[in-house]
């Protein structure tokens, strides 16, 4: 269990995640103060969609690893 956890936490230290976080916490900042611009937005999109597609990818890998 404790193994477990500290590979967790290993792997939210890669750079693409701490990236991720932070620019999480920016945008919560700037809408609680309502000052989110449009391109800010966009960018914060492409992120996201960036960080959770390849984190989807890697699940489907291990699936398909798994299933031969």
């Amino acid at each position: 269990m404790n193994e477990r956890i500290i590979k967790r936490i290993a792997a939210l230290m890669s750079v693409k995640s701490i990236t991720t976080l932070i620019l999480t916490c920016v945008f919560a900042c700037m809408a609680v103060n309502g000052r989110i611009s449009q391109d800010f937005m966009t960018i914060y999109a492409v992120i996201i969609a960036f960080y959770f597609g390849t984190q989807s990818q890697k699940v489907q890998d291990a699936v398909d690893g798994e299933q031969k």
